[in-house]
């Protein structure tokens, strides 16, 4: 039984064995578990992968971090619940088909049509599914595969449009003209979460507007402008008059200006005046929306100028510019021009350049009021009239979601003051299609389409945060009232990346309040992304890239988690390096001598209980008080989500107390002849050794199972299911 010890433990020989073990016993699947309905629910869903992805080092450390909070739980007698899924990532997955397919024959979607292109793009995110799960179980993800879910499935297909329905249903979704973001290069909306700002050396211009110095970094939008913007409080143009016209030389001729005073104007900035462009600026926008001003679009939504651009009409941006301020020049209208760094809003998908427009576009209100039925949320009760703002807002100010760490809570509560109605509609084709359909001026919302083939569906898809937004109560039957739903929800934990906080966390706690009553949480973490040992970024131009499972192959998964979870407190970065993992490999190999020392002097004494003889020496009763004190500190450390803190701690005892320490003392005592002395330090150590696989499993699940099994005495057939060590 003891002959795998005599060489070095090898994680390629073992994970993969070990996990299709702990998948084939159906350990992973709560119900299965001994006494599973007396046990206290405990549930996480796994914020979900792009099916078109593969592992990162960011996935790594979340399925990590989760997964030994998961193997905590259910070690403590939880009936532990982790629901893994995939999330369709559909502008993402649309966009890589279509480049795939334009590179190949040089047409467009619109050449393939609607109907072939959703069904190459269904074809190739399942064809990619497979490689991402695949690759999510080499990290010993202990996820119930039976409850898998997808964002673009049949179950939450119908989520999403009964989620729909009943929101537009109660007044929170609408359909009108507001300014969006908009990507002229993917010819769609993205969200302002969506937007990767990049840093542009570029000039500011001054140019003169009548009496006025107005400046600008983007000279080609002002046609349009025929408004200037003057704070009420500012004594240096006291003299004008809200409402008052003034005629004045403008790019393409003379122009009718109009006094507009507004307390959003920066009286710092520059020369305190400035004219608008509502149609391509969401702060003149929403100037214009206050005072009732017009709105005009300049350039197209392919970015080229319209024909109010008189002889620069048809041009692009960056083709006009310099053309437009040498007209600026040559009629003496430029004061001066000066360098200016500034940052300029991209698409994340296509490194567009965003030009926001004013689209026809659906919209959740987030200022509406509406009367919420049931309320399990603490401090809103039943039958409260509030907005989706103000429930967002309870529900973490008054304590039905904690959110412990100060910092995050801050700018969740900021974000929340700043936020404007989300645009949810996409102009893609995979996706989940807007449930609404058109005859002639009537329109009609349901979850299916109605009677009737000149019934129009409308042709734009959701936001994939929409749907991704019920993901904790989606993937666990909603809208039917399952038991998955009434046990297991709202869930228990969540920790996703603190660059997703608006992006999904904010929208979670916004669905769960308002289809359930309920939070989706009730407790979340934010950790850090993971950067490279310098701090940086990963990224292809740097070269500083690392394949999590290249680590696996390696090193092996173990020392991969280890790499990540240790030393590095929630809500911080990451900083990942190799030599770090490297180290936690020879942990796992230290584990494995450990296991060998204390399983052949077990065998050599005929030890095979782990109870300590109660005839303690004073030295053998302080081991196990340390370790007792130690498994009191891990547990709180745990209960506590101070995973990086339980880690080390369990890392500096097997090494330093257990393996320098006490197996060194141990030695002449084994080799006495003391059989007396020898058959309790053998049973302290074999006591020791599975105390401390106990402790370290959730962390290093593979080679602590696998050492577990060759124990001579065991309360479970896997460790993955046994119990946490008592205080």
């Amino acid at each position: 039984m003891l002959e795998k010890f005599l060489k070095p433990y090898n994680p390629s020989e073992t994970e993969q064995r070990l996990y299709d073990a702990w998948e084939t016993s159906g350990s992973f699947n709560p119900d299965n578990l001994p006494e599973s309905e007396g046990r206290p629910p405990f549930s996480v869903v796994l914020p979900p992968p792009n099916v078109t992805g593969v592992l990162h080092l960011g996935h790594a450390y979340e399925d990590s971090l989760q997964d030994a909070v998961i193997r905590f739980q259910r070690m403590r007698g939880k009936r532990a619940l982790w629901v893994p899924g995939t999330d369709s990532a559909a502008i993402a997955t649309q966009a890589r088909v279509e480049k795939e397919y334009s590179k190949r024959r040089g047409e467009s979607r619109h050449d393939l049509g609607r109907e072939e292109l959703v069904r190459r793009v269904y074809e190739f995110a399942k064809n990619s599914e497979d490689t991402i799960l695949s690759q999510v179980r080499r990290m010993g993800a202990s996820l119930d595969w039976s409850r898998y879910a997808y964002t673009l499935d049949e179950k939450r297909e119908k989520a999403v449009t009964t989620a729909f329905v009943r929101m537009y249903e109660a007044g929170l979704i609408y359909r009108g003209h507001r300014i969006v973001n908009w990507d002229p290069k993917g010819q769609t909306t993205i969200s302002d979460d969506e937007i990767v700002y990049q840093e542009e050396q570029t000039t500011f211009y001054y140019f003169k507007y009548g009496p006025f110095t107005i400046g600008t970094a983007r000279p080609e939008t002002k046609f349009g402008d025929k408004y200037v913007v003057i704070h009420p409080d500012d004594a240096r143009y006291k003299e004008w008059k809200h409402g008052q016209q003034l005629e004045l030389e403008w790019i393409n001729g003379p122009i009718t200006a109009t006094i507009i005073k507004d307390e959003s104007i920066d009286m710092a900035f520059g020369s305190g005046v400035m004219t608008i462009t509502p149609w391509h600026s969401m702060v003149d926008f929403e100037i214009a929306e206050r005072h009732g001003l017009d709105k005009e679009q300049i350039i197209d939504e392919y970015g080229k100028l319209l024909p109010i651009a008189g002889e620069f009409a048809g041009m692009k941006i960056a083709d006009a510019r310099p053309k437009i301020v040498e007209k600026l020049h040559q009629k003496g209208l430029v004061v001066k021009e000066e360098p200016y760094t500034h940052n300029i809003a991209t698409a994340e998908r296509t490194s567009c350049i965003i030009e926001p427009q004013i689209k026809l576009q659906w919209f959740v209100d987030v200022n509406r009021h509406f009367s919420l039925s049931h309320s399990e949320i603490p401090g809103i009760e039943s039958g409260s009239t509030l907005t989706l703002k103000e429930l967002m807002r309870a529900a973490v100010e008054r304590g039905g979601v904690d959110m412990p760490q100060e910092g995050f809570r801050k700018a969740y509560f900021h974000w929340i003051g700043n936020l404007h109605d989300w645009c949810i509609s996409r102009q893609i084709w995979f996706g989940h299609r807007v449930p609404v359909w058109y005859r002639g001026e009537e329109a009609f919302c349901g979850t299916e389409a109605p009677r009737g083939n000149d019934w129009e569906q409308d042709p734009d898809v959701l936001d994939t945060w929409f749907s991704s937004a019920l993901w904790t109560f989606s993937t666990l039957g909603w809208p039917e009232k399952t038991d998955d739903l009434a046990k297991f929800h709202p869930t228990s934990f969540m920790s996703p990346a603190y660059e997703i906080l608006f992006l999904w966390v904010s929208r979670m706690i916004l669905m769960a309040g308002f289809h359930l009553g309920q939070v989706p949480f009730k407790t979340i973490m934010i950790h850090g992304l993971v950067r490279d040992s310098k701090g940086r970024k990963f990224s292809k131009s740097l070269g500083n890239g690392v394949d999590p499972l290249e680590m696996i192959d390696k090193y092996g998964a173990d020392a991969l988690r280890m790499g990540l979870l240790v030393g590095t407190a929630l809500g911080n970065d990451i900083r990942f390096d190799e030599s770090k993992v490297k180290g936690y490999k020879h942990f796992a190999n230290k584990l494995w001598n450990i296991a060998r020392f204390v399983l052949e002097n077990a065998e050599k004494a005929g030890v095979t209980t782990l109870e300590p003889n109660p005839a303690l020496v004073p030295a053998d009763l302080a081991h196990l008080q340390t370790l007792n004190a130690l498994t009191k500190e891990v547990t709180d450390d745990f209960e506590n989500y101070r995973i990086y803190l339980a880690a080390d701690k369990l890392y500096h005892y097997a090494w330093h107390e257990l393996a320098d320490k006490i197996l060194e003392e141990s030695k002449p005592i084994l080799a006495s002849d003391d059989e007396t002395a020898k058959t309790s330090r053998a049973q302290l150590l074999l006591f020791l050794l599975d105390r401390t696989l106990r402790l370290l499993h959730p962390f290093m699940p593979f080679v602590t199972e696998e050492i577990w099994q060759s124990m001579p005495t065991k309360d479970a057939d896997f460790l993955m299911v046994a119990r946490w060590p008592d205080v």
